[in-house]
């Protein structure tokens, strides 16, 4: 019986052939015994596939430190939004999180000083984002563990420096995340892709606009580009624009605050609960307890929205700054 294998298979066949590493390797692997047609004909292939990729999974589990770096790239998820920042070298990465946080990346004027992702938290007001500086990233050279980090981050930063060939490292970094199937979210996303994209919501901060004449050589730049991504100029060593850059966060997590009181009693403005943008009330009191989504009758809202006070049912959507009182 012949096997009538698809065309999807062959594309990935030729995934397999020009992967580099094993993990590479058994992606491919993976894809092609899921494409496979299951009858008699195609049983020796599937033998064979299978042999294959036990093959290159134990050639993966027997890199030393493998375990080890795949940990340190798998980054939990804190505060508000994961927020990674990515770049060529000597952008600004670690001197931008070493501003903004309490961590202290390894910096340094030399090329590549990181070396593994460094997480850190940067406070917006009341809450809290979760900065990840990364390795640097370029056409030739990319941690192979680096995709699966920028595909599972919140938001994209893509820092550039603006005396280090702005256009082409834009263009290279964009080509870049599209090989990895990262799209922004302004972005048209090509109808050939053969599997799903990741669409993300994506900054790109212009750094080193230390002088007031920098302004314009960031107007060509997003001239030339015609960039539809947000985009801002910074200055990490004279702090401008910084305050900007975490307002622009802030936007591109479209989550809002809600604090929440108890009857007779005063809010606690220091402990936001913080939820998507458009959340209602029911969804809202899931957040604070799985017990209240059943038990919820209604609740007293102070808002721009509302009169202070005003009783809400629990189809109400919460606004920034809500202060609710829950009725249960």
């Amino acid at each position: 019986m012949p096997a009538n294998l698809p065309p999807d298979y062959f594309e990935a066949e030729k995934d397999f052939r020009e992967a580099k590493t094993p993990e590479a390797k058994i992606e491919a692997l993976e894809e092609m015994l899921s494409i496979v047609p299951k009858h008699k004909g195609t049983d020796k292939l599937r033998a064979n596939l299978r042999r294959r990729l036990s093959k290159f999974k134990d050639q993966s589990q027997k890199k030393t430190g493998v375990s080890r770096r795949k940990a340190a790239f798998s980054i939990s998820r804190e505060g508000a939004a994961q927020v990674a920042v990515i770049g060529f070298p000597n952008a600004g990465k670690s001197s931008l999180i070493d501003l903004l946080t309490n961590t202290s990346p390894e910096v340094a004027d030399f090329p590549h000083t990181t070396q593994k992702p460094t997480p850190g938290m940067a406070p917006y007001e009341d809450i809290q984002y979760q900065l990840v500086d990364t390795p640097p990233i370029t056409k030739e050279y990319m941690e192979p563990l680096m995709g699966d980090l920028i595909r599972r981050a919140d938001i994209l930063v893509v820092l550039l420096d603006l005396y280090g060939s702005t256009l082409q490292q834009y263009e290279d970094i964009v080509d870049i995340l599209h090989s990895l199937r990262v799209y922004a979210d302004e972005s048209e996303v090509p109808s050939d892709l053969r599997k799903p994209p990741f669409i993300k919501k994506i900054l790109v901060a212009v750094n080193k606009m230390d002088k007031s004449e920098d302004v314009e050589d960031l107007d060509v730049f997003m001239e030339l580009t015609g960039i539809q991504m947000p985009c801002i100029g910074i200055s990490v060593r004279t702090g401008k624009n910084i305050l900007l850059f975490m307002e622009r966060i802030f936007d591109l997590s479209e989550v809002i605050r809600v604090y929440t009181k108890s009857p007779g009693k005063e809010p606690d403005m220091k402990a936001p609960y913080v939820i998507p943008r458009e959340s209602t009330l029911e969804e809202l009191a899931g957040k604070i307890h799985k017990d209240f989504v059943q038990k919820l009758k209604n609740a007293r809202i102070w808002g721009r929205a509302v009169r202070d006070g005003q009783m809400v049912q629990r189809d109400y959507v919460m606004q920034d700054g809500d202060v609710v009182e829950i009725n249960v």
